[in-house]
C-alpha cells in the first residue's frame, strides 16, 4: 500500500546520525639511572563515528631509551609499533556510495526511521528508501542505512617505525652523529558491497595489499669553537641516503560486471573468472644527499647561519637529477646594540634567503607497456593515457623573508611581524590534454609561481597580580600566489573542473580563481536589447566558447577566488588563583566555494533556497511592462542572476504547462546577429504572447556554478576549557606532584556568512592529483562539540 505524502522527514538528519564516541587510554612505565633511562607506553584509541556502522581503532606501542656507554659515546633508540584499522570507513566526499548523499536526497515526506529495515528478502532485495507504491520496482534511489551498513570499506594497517642514533664526542669541540631510521607499513584494504546496491545489484568485493618500506641513513660531523671572546661559530657537514620501496596488489569485481556468484559471500574465489580485475605494482626510489651548515655569532648580538645541500634523485632524468639548494639567514638584536631603556626587552631584526628543491614520484619519465585486459585468449597491451616526460626538471623554490620581533614592558607586550616572498620555478603539474591528442594528460614543468604573504602576531599580558593573570594573543595571516610564467604551449593550469566550470589560473592571475560559464547577453551596443539575456529554445543560453583564445588569453569569465583575503586568530586565557579559563577564536575573511551538495540537491528540487528566488507575478496585470520597468532586476547585467518568473505551483505563480501549473520563464530576448554584427530580435520573452515556458523542475541553471557558489567567511569559537589546579599539599597527600582537573569542549560556535549549514572548511574534495580546494560534495557532517575531562 502506498504511503501518504506528508512532511514527516524534518528530523531525518538528526535521526540518522548517531552520537560519536572516542575513547583514548594510555599507560606507561619509565625509569632512569645515572647512565640509562627508558620509557615504555601503550595507547589505545577506539572511535565510533556519526554515521552508523563507522568506526576506527588504533593501538600504539612505544619504547624510547638512551644509554651512556661512556663519557664519549651515547646511544639513543626509539621504536613505535602501531596497529590501526576499521571495519568501515564510509565514503563521505563523493557520490554514489556516499550515505550522506542518500540522506540529503530523501524527500521531506519520507521518514528516515521507516528506512531502517531495508531488506525485503534478506540478502536479495533492493535497498530503496521507501515503497512509493505497491510495486517493489518503484524503489528509485539508495537507502542511506543500506549504504552505511552494506557497503563496508575496511582496512588494517601495521606500521613499525624506529631509529637508533649514536653520538660520539671526540673532543669538547668535535662530535659525530650517525643514525639509522626505519619505517615499514603493511596495509590490507577490503571492500564489501552487499547485493541490492543500485550500481552493483549482485554485490561486489575487492581486496588490496599495500606495502612500503622507507630507510634513512645519515651522519653529521660538527665542530664548535670560538675565534675569540667575541665570536662563536660552528661548522657541520653530513649526508643522507633515503630509500623507498613500495609494492601493491589488488583484485576486485569489475565495475558494472556481473558481481558475485553467490550473494554476499565475500571471497575472491566467489568472483567469476571473466569478471575479476586485478593488478600489481612495484616502485623504488632513492635520494642521495650531501649538506653542510655553519653559523657564527658576534657577542650574542649578531647571528649568521648558512647551509648548502645537494640532492641526487633517481626519479629525475640522469642528466638533470642533481639540484642544489642553499640558504642564509641573519638576525640582529638591536636592543643589545643601542640603549633603548627598560621598556624594551627585545628588538630583533631578521632576514633570510633560501632555496629548496623537489623531485617527482617514481617512474614518471618513460611510458611502458602494460596489460590492459584479455581479448579471448590473447592479452592486450597498452600504454598509460597519462603521458610521461623524460625531460622533467626538479622544482626549485626560492624564498626571502624579513621579520621584526619586539618585546616591551618586561615582556608584557610581544609583537612579531614577518613578510615573505617565494618563487616556485618549474613546479611539476599534470596538464590535461584534448581528446584529439589520444592522451588524457602529460607531466610538465609549469613555469613559475610567485607567492607573497604577511604574518603578524600581537600578545599582551592585560592583567597581572598575585591572584589574577589575563593573557591575550592575536594572529594575522594573508597570502597570495600568482602564476607569472607557464611552459610554452600551456595557456592555463586546471586544479579541478566540471562541465567547464572549476578552478583555472592563467598567467598573471592568482591561484584559486573559480571560472564559470558566461551568462550570454546581447552584445550589440546599438540594440535596444543591449545587455538583455540572450535566450535559445531551451529558455536560456550559456557561453560555449573555449576557455582561451588563439593567443592563449582567458575568455572564460572569472567568478571569484577560493582563497581567503586573510585569517585571524584570537587566543585568550584567564587565571584566577587556582582556576583557569581559555578560549580560541578563528576568523576567516573573504573567499568563496562551490557547493556541489546544493548544486545537485537544488537541481532535483530538494531545497527551499532556489524556491525563494522565483518571482510570483500572478497579481501583475501587465507582466512585460512590469519586467521592463524593473529591468535592473530582470534584464540588467548587474541585476539578479537567473531571475525566474513563475513557480512550481499556482500558489507560487506558476504558469499552465503540460497540464500542470509549474511553468516558469526566464526574462530576455531571442534573436540572432546579422552579417554586420547587428542584433536582430525575433521574440521578446517577457510573459507576453510567444513566451517560452518550461517546467520549474527543469530550469535550474546547471551549467553555471555561480548558482551554487557561496561566501566562505566564518567565525569560530574552536575551543573553551576550564580547569582547576589543586594545592600542592592536596596533590602530595594523593601521592602526586601535580593534580589538576580540566573540562574541554570544542566547536562551540560557528557563524558563516553563507548561512547554508555548511562549514566552509569542508570545501575540499579528493581528486586524482590530491585535494581540490574551493568545492565540496556531500561531505556535510554534524558540527561536533566534543567534551573531554
Amino acid at each position: 500500500m502506498a504511503k501518504p505524502l506528508t512532511s514527516r522527514g524534518a528530523n531525518n538528519a538528526k535521526n540518522f546520525f548517531e552520537n560519536s564516541f572516542t575513547s583514548t587510554n594510555t599507560v606507561s612505565i619509565e625509569n632512569s639511572t645515572d647512565r640509562m633511562n627508558y620509557r615504555m607506553s601503550y595507547t589505545n584509541m577506539q572511535h565510533e563515528g556519526f554515521i552508523p556502522n563507522s568506526d576506527l581503532y588504533r593501538h600504539n606501542f612505544g619504547i624510547n631509551s638512551s644509554f651512556d656507554v661512556n663519557d664519549k659515546l651515547k646511544l639513543n633508540s626509539s621504536i613505535k609499533y602501531t596497529i590501526s584499522g576499521a571495519d568501515n570507513r564510509p565514503s563521505t566526499t563523493d557520490r554514489g556510495a556516499n550515505p550522506l548523499q542518500a540522506l540529503y536526497d530523501i524527500n521531506s515526506h519520507i521518514d528516515i526511521l521507516d528506512m531502517k529495515d531495508y531488506w525485503l528478502v534478506e540478502g536479495v532485495s533492493q535497498n530503496a528508501p521507501y515503497n512509493l507504491g505497491d510495486d517493489p520496482s518503484e524503489f528509485e534511489f539508495n537507502n542511506p542505512y543500506f549504504l552505511a551498513n552494506e557497503i563496508n570499506n575496511g582496512f588494517k594497517r601495521k606500521r613499525l617505525m624506529g631509529n637508533i642514533q649514536a653520538d660520539y664526542q671526540f673532543t669538547d669541540k668535535l662530535s659525530l652523529m650517525t643514525r639509522f631510521a626505519y619505517n615499514d607499513t603493511h596495509e590490507v584494504r577490503e571492500t564489501k558491497i552487499s547485493s541490492g546496491f543500485n550500481d552493483e545489484p549482485n554485490g561486489a568485493y575487492g581486496l588490496s595489499n599495500i606495502n612500503g618500506v622507507e630507510t634513512n641513513v645519515d651522519f653529521l660531523l660538527t665542530y664548535q669553537d670560538k675565534l675569540n671572546e667575541n665570536f662563536d661559530y660552528s661548522l657541520s657537514a653530513g649526508g643522507n641516503r633515503r630509500n623507498l620501496n613500495n609494492n601493491s596488489s589488488s583484485a576486485q569485481t569489475k565495475n558494472g560486471g556481473s558481481g558475485l556468484v553467490v550473494p554476499n559471500l565475500f571471497t575472491l574465489s566467489n568472483i567469476a573468472s571473466d569478471n575479476i580485475s586485478y593488478g600489481s605494482s612495484t616502485s623504488k626510489k632513492r635520494v642521495n644527499s650531501l649538506y653542510a651548515l655553519g653559523n657564527i655569532s658576534f657577542k650574542n648580538t649578531v647571528f649568521v647561519d648558512a647551509s648548502v645541500r645537494n640532492d641526487w634523485s633517481s626519479t629525475l632524468p640522469e642528466n638533470n637529477n642533481s639540484f642544489l639548494y642553499p640558504s642564509v639567514s641573519s638576525s640582529i638584536l638591536l636592543d643589545k646594540i643601542f640603549d633603548m631603556g627598560n621598556d624594551v626587552s627585545l628588538f630583533k631584526l631578521r632576514v633570510g634567503w633560501a632555496q629548496a628543491g623537489n623531485d617527482t614520484s617514481a617512474y614518471n619519465l618513460y611510458s611502458v607497456l602494460g596489460n590492459s585486459g584479455d581479448w579471448g585468449a590473447a592479452s592486450q597491451l597498452s600504454v598509460s593515457a597519462a603521458l610521461k616526460n623524460d625531460e622533467i626538471k626538479p622544482e626549485i623554490n626560492t624564498s626571502t623573508e624579513y621579520g621584526v620581533d619586539l618585546s616591551l614592558f618586561r615582556n608584557k607586550v610581544t609583537m612579531d611581524f614577518t613578510y615573505y616572498e617565494s618563487d616556485n620555478k618549474n613546479q611539476i603539474f599534470q596538464k590535461s590534454l584534448p581528446i584529439s591528442s589520444g592522451a588524457t594528460s602529460k607531466l610538465f614543468n609549469a613555469g613559475n609561481l610567485n607567492s607573497k604573504g604577511f604574518e603578524a602576531s600581537l600578545g599582551s599580558v592585560l592583567v597581572k597580580n598575585d591572584d589574577l593573570r589575563w593573557n591575550m594573543n592575536l594572529t594575522f595571516t594573508t597570502n597570495k600566489t600568482i602564476i607569472t610564467e607557464l611552459a610554452p604551449g600551456t595557456d592555463y593550469v586546471s586544479f579541478w573542473s566540471e562541465a567547464r566550470n572549476g578552478a583555472y589560473t592563467w598567467v598573471g592571475e592568482e591561484i584559486g580563481q573559480l571560472v564559470d560559464r558566461a551568462f550570454v547577453r546581447v552584445e550589440d551596443e546599438n540594440s535596444p536589447y543591449y545587455g538583455w539575456p540572450l535566450l535559445d529554445d531551451e529558455g536560456w543560453d550559456s557561453d560555449d566558447r573555449t576557455l582561451s583564445d588563439a593567443e592563449g588569453n582567458r575568455v572564460a569569465p572569472l567568478q571569484c577566488n577560493y582563497n581567503p583575503d586573510f585569517k585571524m586568530g584570537l587566543q585568550t586565557s584567564i587565571t584566577y588563583k587556582n582556576w583557569n579559563l581559555s578560549m580560541n577564536f578563528d576568523w576567516r575573511k573573504g573567499g568563496q566555494f562551490v557547493s556541489q551538495t546544493y548544486r545537485y540537491s537544488e537541481s532535483d528540487v530538494q531545497t527551499s533556497r532556489w524556491l525563494d528566488k522565483v518571482h510570483d507575478l500572478s497579481n501583475v496585470n501587465d507582466i512585460p511592462a512590469y519586467i521592463k520597468e524593473n529591468s535592473d532586476i530582470f534584464l540588467s547585467p548587474n541585476g539578479e542572476f537567473y531571475p525566474l518568473v513563475g513557480g512550481p505551483t499556482a500558489e507560487y505563480g506558476g504558469f499552465p504547462y503540460d497540464g500542470l501549473n509549474d511553468g516558469v520563464f526566464l526574462p530576455g530576448v531571442m534573436g540572432y546577429y546579422d552579417d554586420n554584427g547587428n542584433f536582430v530580435a525575433t521574440q521578446e520573452n517577457l510573459g507576453g504572447e510567444g513566451t517560452q515556458y518550461h517546467s520549474y523542475g527543469d530550469n535550474y541553471p546547471w551549467s553555471y556554478s555561480k548558482a551554487a557558489t557561496f561566501d566562505a567567511d566564518y567565525l569560530k569559537l574552536r575551543q573553551i576549557s576550564i580547569g582547576y589546579t589543586f594545592p600542592r599539599e592536596v596533590s602530595e597527600k594523593m601521592g602526586m606532584n601535580n593534580l589538576s582537573l580540566s573540562l574541554f569542549s570544542r566547536n562551540i560556535i560557528l557563524w558563516t556568512k553563507a548561512g547554508i549549514n555548511i562549514d566552509p572548511e569542508s570545501a575540499f574534495q579528493s581528486s586524482g592529483s590530491g585535494m581540490a580546494q574551493g568545492v565540496e560534495r556531500y561531505n556535510i557532517q554534524p558540527w561536533s562539540i566534543p567534551r573531554r575531562f
